[in-house]
């Protein structure tokens, strides 16, 4: 029998859920446990949405990022049997590896190591991911290329570097990195509905990956071949295996409590080995997003309450964050707001003229608002295109993702910059073209 507040708080939290997935700002599936207890695992929207098949507990997503967790865990594991230590060096695993006397696996593991992140080559992403590739065709794409720093003087995410690791577990164990996952962690645990090679799946569970999908578009994303995302990004999973392996965590099955300890250790930039770390209530909060085409996911954890919080979207969805920080809202007895459906009104283009210009978010990130087909546009630095919808006056706001655009003005009410609204923050932003 479940306890009355536990029910009351899985109402709470499918009441979120659906309150997302009504508006299409989630389609996946979700699971939320406390203390051993699951209060939510339910699926929202559609896997396949040709043929309306719905997204159930079952349903099988590609993980993306959440991959760089079980590729760190192996390495802690190979430490553990003095098969390796993450402060040997890059040269002993690849000799002649430029630099590679002054990397460590460490840096690997915690982007400190200045190594070019692959996943930046456009045209590579555009054309080749869809393909298998040699690890002599994966490491040409960043070896040669020049650090982004001296190791372990900066941080830069990089799946480079985690493909390095799944590469030196393979030198080590003689074993292919699937296997090395399945022996330490996936047969071990029962995740029988975990893999790699998500192109070749063959599933009635597998989701179908959108770029977009609505009422009135569903885009197919293309599937990036396992030997590309790799150890960095190519794992997929159901949300009753990654509590799975959060209950294993937990109970130190896996890795023993110093190991985890080590894990969940911040170096730079609130990351340590494979997980982000921050707080909730004075207590360590462990997490990792992902994002691969056509699939958003993240896992969020308190070790010390055992909670454990995971949302798998094949929908693209840019909500994971926002509605991770609600679910914790609910779980902590926090005030937290449903999403609302937006108004729109109708802006006459002479009118959306007035707030075309440069607009700097931060040094390096600009973004340039245009006006396309009568609508306002914007383009931020070396990301994709998104339309602006009108809600008020010099109020703007995304459908695609909780941001807000506020204009600004000066004394003569010419435009002069926006504040960003987003997560809660609100960011000024001034107008430089």
């Amino acid at each position: 029998m479940v306890h009355p507040c536990f029910s009351q708080t899985s109402d709470q939290l499918d009441t979120l859920i659906n309150a997302y997935a009504r508006l299409h700002k989630f389609n996946g599936s979700v699971l939320v446990a406390k203390n051993g207890t699951i209060l939510l695992n339910k699926g929202y929207g559609y896997r396949n949405a040709a043929n309306k098949v719905a997204n159930n507990e079952q349903t099988i997503f590609q993980l993306g990022s959440i991959t760089k967790q079980f590729t760190s865990a192996v390495i802690l594991r190979l430490q553990e049997e003095k098969k390796l230590s993450v402060s040997d060096k890059l040269s002993k695993y690849f000799p002649g590896y430029p630099k590679g006397d002054s990397i460590t696996i460490g840096q690997l593991l915690t982007h400190t190591s200045g190594i070019y992140n692959y996943t930046n080559n456009r045209d590579f992403m555009a054309n080749e991911t869809g393909k298998h590739a040699s690890r002599e065709k994966m490491m040409a794409l960043f070896r040669d290329k020049p650090l982004d720093f001296s190791p372990g003087t900066g941080w830069n995410y990089s799946n480079s570097g985690y493909c390095l690791l799944g590469y030196i577990i393979e030198e080590v164990t003689g074993k292919s990195y699937e296997q090395a996952v399945r022996k330490y962690i996936f047969t071990p645990l029962r995740m029988a509905h975990s893999g790699f090679d998500f192109t070749r799946l063959e599933s009635d569970e597998k989701a179908t990956g959108y770029f977009k999908l609505d009422d009135t578009e569903a885009t197919t994303a293309p599937v990036v071949d396992s030997s590309v995302s790799f150890s960095a990004g190519a794992i997929y999973s159901t949300t009753g295996d990654l509590y799975l392996w959060h209950r294993a965590l937990q109970q130190n099955i896996v890795l023993s409590k110093p190991e985890q300890e080590k894990a969940y250790t911040p170096v730079k930039n609130q990351y340590g080995y494979g997980w982000s770390i921050d707080s909730i209530e004075d207590r360590r909060r462990v997490s990792h997003a992902g994002g691969i085409p056509g699939f958003t996911t993240n896992i969020a954890r308190v070790p010390e309450d055992d909670v454990c919080v995971v949302l798998l979207s094949n929908a693209s969805d840019n909500t994971l964050g926002e509605m991770t920080q609600r679910i914790f809202a609910i779980l902590y007895g926090k005030g937290y707001e449903l999403p609302k459906e937006r108004t729109t009104i109708q802006v006459p283009e002479e009118k959306l003229k007035e707030y075309e210009g440069e607009y700097e978010i931060k040094p390096g990130l600009n973004v340039t608002m245009s006006i396309k087909a009568g609508e306002l546009v914007a383009a931020p630095t070396g990301q994709p295109t998104a339309i602006l919808y009108g809600e008020r006056e010099d109020f703007f706001f995304l459908k695609s993702a909780d941001i807000q655009i506020e204009f600004t003005r000066d004394d003569k009410k010419a435009i002069n910059g926006f504040i960003l609204h987003q997560n809660g923050a609100k960011i000024p932003c001034k107008k430089i073209k």
